[in-house]
């Protein structure tokens, strides 16, 4: 680390001015600087040297920072703590962060990045998952369940053999879902700046300030409740902003270093390299049926390209193999997944985290299923709907589940009996249906604490303050927050003043990510809002000599029920209830129900409650140039309740938007540049002149149906709509082609090039089809078998003996909510 003319602050929490930076005499705050990031050009090496010397030297550089400033790790999760702000021995991949500088301008910044020398060592390079497999040296991290694995999850619930033997057909598919990144229209950025009290304030494009919060102070050896982050209103998020990232680490010691406010704005390319997006899966689907469609056992194989960082990638591997029981009603299930690190950006959560993957292939084979069995692809997924109020074979509880009537809604406006399977060639129509999260069940960091909580204050003019944690990242969780609580109190959404994302005014809230923010914020919201309602009531019931439970609270006045002419303004109300109680302040919280699950992986997949989407998906393929045209999407969405049809509209077609560019064209690749030139696995499409997603000229006509059934689950019985409806469009896209030119593309995305290759493919006489043709071996771990509910088990996983490698018998209990732990026999005590 070295610094030019830093100031030094002054008693009075004033800076007074050293070396070469100069200021105004009369300003409170130093002028603001920026900050840039040299990231490496190699995927993976040693750092051998970083000489920043000559940056150092460049005029207007303040202070250049590098992996030595920054001993502590961190990371998302309390398993995956391997990330630096920048690198200190080790780069990953291609646009590894290496070094900063800080300086006047960032033109400056830029200027001395190229001055900073690096020297490397190159190390092996990964640039896919079956390498990663087959060479476990070097590692890329010296943690992981083995060689280059991150993650191995081998779990059964049943007797998945039995399941196939009993079966009257067995499928078996192979599918590939190929990565793809956000795209927010906002880049990332930060600003850094100590207060007047010498406290670190970071205001950044974040979804999860809370998460921030607990990585500055880790990677920062800080005390907590020095640290404020404010979540500024995001550009767009879609889960790419749900860690903690190297920029927000290096700004925040920056400015304390240099005692100014310093700034970071990522470009375009950079966003690129941050990534966390989708993780490219191969999964193998296996499943059992009777001849009515009945599912009798599933086994489901997913292998994940993680890239060079854990970020949230043990919850993903989970995640792509949760869901598929609290859709459809499967007796049995055998999930395997694993995750590998490579040397690309690291992959993360995008909206519907580690879900559509295995919705694609699950989709897809259901509709090959009912090809097979001569069964309509909607009646098939009507006859094998779960049911409500139902715990599924992994321990996923599933409450009111509207999925039966948005197929048949979506199927009805869509016209689906007239028109599967009948349109001229080139036209054809395809259904998906799918489930997700209304917010994950687990906090990050297990605990017994709320998830969520908002504080009320009641002015006596009338005005009302909501603090709430929960981050707007364009969603409109501000306003579902001020909603809630304007319904309580019988007052205007204008009367109310959101203060949200601020870690230091607001309680906690965990960020906005699982599509959690409506029921967890709105159930916390509503509870703080009745507790004011009911400090009210008393007051105003002795006020008119009536009782508390006739008055009611509307158009921004408490009157009696009986006699509405008899009340008072609601900021009357918040006098008398200030003059009997003292200043008015509540407080509401929300905390998930406790899961049934109680195995090692449980925790993945619980949610207070599922949503429900069914699309279909209209398509024109035109078979000369293989060029595919959405022109309309109908899609009806389980929502609970709609609290603002406007806004749920919108994430509807948000997601529609979404979906289609993955169905279609987007794909975040890398190649290998001649080894005569460099090392370098780089990033193909590293901006949005080539990296291709929709346009509003791509943009299908999307037809909403909301099928409204309150959960009680939910506040006033809403769900989530942020990511579900996403999840059915990609696979309905691909059983729409198969209808219209009768070529399956068991990939995404499905392109012009590939349509060709199947249609070739299809006149040649060979399998009309494109996608992977094998799984690889894989050395899976034991399964975990945790028997299901109608087979006598108790969420936990079974007890098993075996004999050990001396003969003698012991017992085991393979994942508890604990972790592993053994127990030994009753006949050996030793």
């Amino acid at each position: 680390m070295k610094i030019i003319g830093a100031p030094r602050r002054r008693v009075d929490g004033r800076a007074k001015v050293t070396g070469q930076t100069r200021f105004a005499d009369d300003l409170m705050l130093p002028r603001m600087v920026h900050c840039k990031l040299l990231r490496s050009t190699i995927p993976h090496a040693r750092v051998v040297r970083v000489d920043v010397s000559r940056a150092l030297a460049h005029p207007g550089v303040h202070l250049v920072l590098t992996g030595r400033d920054f001993p502590v790790s961190y990371g998302i999760l309390p398993v995956s703590q391997d990330e630096h702000a920048l690198a200190i021995d080790r780069v990953r991949f291609v646009g590894d962060p290496v070094a900063a500088v800080v300086a006047r301008d960032e033109l400056t910044a830029f200027e001395a990045l190229d001055l900073i020398d690096v020297e490397y060592e190159p190390l092996r390079t990964f640039s896919d998952p079956e390498e990663s497999l087959a060479c476990p040296e070097p590692r890329i991290h010296e943690y992981g369940d083995a060689g280059n694995i991150h993650k191995l999850v081998s779990l059964r619930f049943g007797d998945v053999d039995q399941a196939f033997a009993d079966a009257d057909r067995v499928f078996e598919d192979t599918f590939f879902y190929q990565g793809n990144t956000h795209l927010p229209i906002e880049q990332h950025a930060a600003v850094a700046a100590r207060d007047p009290d010498g406290k670190l304030v970071l205001w950044s494009s974040t979804q999860t300030p809370h998460y921030v919060h607990r990585a500055l102070a880790k990677a920062l050896a800080m005390p907590a409740a020095h640290i404020r982050v404010i979540a500024t209103p995001n550009g767009g998020g879609f889960g790419g902003k749900s860690d903690p990232f190297n920029h927000e680490v290096v700004v925040a010691k920056a400015a304390l270093l240099l005692d100014r406010p310093v700034k970071i704005c990522l470009t375009r390319e950079e966003v690129f390299h941050c990534h966390r997006g989708r993780h490219p899966v191969l999964m193998q689907f296996k499943t059992g049926v009777k001849r009515d469609g009945t599912i009798t056992g599933m086994h489901v194989m997913t292998l994940l390209d993680g890239g060079a960082y854990g970020s949230y990638g043990v919850a993903s591997t989970f995640y792509t193999g949760a869901l598929q029981t609290v859709t459809y009603h499967i007796p049995a299930y055998h999930f395997q997944g694993c995750r590998v690190f490579t040397n690309k950006p690291p992959c993360g959560p995008k909206r519907g985290h580690g879900t559509p993957q295995s919705r694609f292939g699950q989709e897809i084979q259901l509709d090959k299923i009912a090809e097979g069995l001569s069964i309509d692809p909607a009646e098939l997924r009507l006859r094998i709907v779960e049911q409500p109020d139902t715990l599924t074979a992994n321990y996923l509880r599933v409450g009111t589940i509207g999925l039966a009537e948005c197929i048949r809604r979506v199927t009805h406006i869509a016209d689906w009996a007239n028109t599967f399977g009948k349109l001229p060639l080139g036209r054809g129509v395809g259904l998906a249906c799918s489930s997700y999260l209304s917010g994950a069940g687990l906090a990050i960091y297990w605990n017994d604490m709320p998830h969520s909580g908002v504080q009320l204050k009641l002015d006596r003019s009338g005005g009302v303050t909501a603090f709430c944690g929960a981050t707007e990242i364009g969603q409109g969780s501000d306003d579902v927050l001020v909603g809630c609580v304007a319904e309580v109190l019988g007052i205007e959404p204008i009367d109310i003043r959101a203060v949200t994302g601020d870690t230091d005014l607001t309680p906690v809230d965990l960020g906005s990510y699982s599509s959690r923010v409506t029921l967890m914020m709105g159930n916390a919201a509503i509870q703080a809002a009745e507790r004011a309602r009911d400090l009210l009531a008393g007051a105003v019931s002795r006020k008119l000599t009536v009782p508390k439970d006739r008055l009611v609270f509307a158009d921004r006045r408490v009157f009696d029920a009986g006699d509405p002419a008899a009340g008072v303004s609601f900021a009357e109300a918040v006098c008398l209830a200030e003059t009997m109680h003292g200043t008015i302040g509540t407080t509401g919280s929300y905390t998930p129900p406790r899961s049934a699950a109680r195995f090692k992986g449980g925790g993945v997949g619980p949610s207070p409650t599922y949503s429900y989407s069914a699309a279909i998906v209209e398509v024109d393929v035109d078979v000369s140039s293989g060029w595919i045209h959405v022109p309309r999407v109908w899609i009806a969405h389980d929502i609970g309740r709609s609290l603002n049809p406007t806004l749920v509209r919108g994430q509807v077609e948000g997601s529609v938007y979404m979906a289609v560019g993955e169905a279609l064209m987007e794909e975040q690749i890398f190649r290998r540049l001649p080894a005569r030139l460099s090392h370098a696995l780089v990033h193909k499409f590293p901006s949005m002149l080539e990296y291709k997603s929709p346009t509003t000229l791509d943009m299908p006509e999307v037809i909403t149906e909301l099928v409204e059934n309150p959960d009680p689950r939910g506040p006033f019985g809403a769900k989530e709509v942020g990511q579900g409806p996403l999840l059915p469009v990609m696979p309905a896209v691909a059983n729409a082609v198969y209808d219209a030119i009768g070529v399956r593309i068991d990939e995404v995305p499905i392109t012009p090039e590939k349509i060709l290759r199947a249609l070739d493919a299809k006149a040649a006489g060979k399998a009309p089809r494109v996608g992977p043709a094998r799984f690889p071996d894989i050395s899976w771990p034991e399964p975990l078998d945790v028997p299901p509910p109608w087979k006598s088990g108790d969420g936990k996983a079974e007890v098993r003996s075996r004999k050990s490698e001396v003969g003698s018998e012991r017992s085991e209990v393979v994942g508890t909510d604990a972790g592993a732990r053994r127990l030994q026999p009753s006949g050996d005590r030793s």
